[in-house]
């Protein structure tokens, strides 16, 4: 696994797919990025299990 993987996914608001660079030297993360093409902020949230990477994405005030 790189230290920098790029993943593919779709936004939770306009459903379009996007690409994320995840940084997986940092362990398991939460954080808010914008989407890349309609703007609005969704939560990122990657697991890391030995050399796989499991992100989701939602809409920020979306249960989970």
């Amino acid at each position: 696994m790189n230290a920098l993987e790029t993943i593919e996914q779709y936004c939770p608001y306009c459903g379009e797919p996007i690409q994320l660079l995840v940084d997986c030297s940092e362990g398991d993360q939460e954080y808010t990025e914008d989407c890349q093409v309609c703007c609005q902020p969704m939560v990122v949230r990657v697991f890391l299990v030995g050399e796989d990477v499991t992100l989701t994405v939602h809409s920020e005030g979306e249960a989970y």
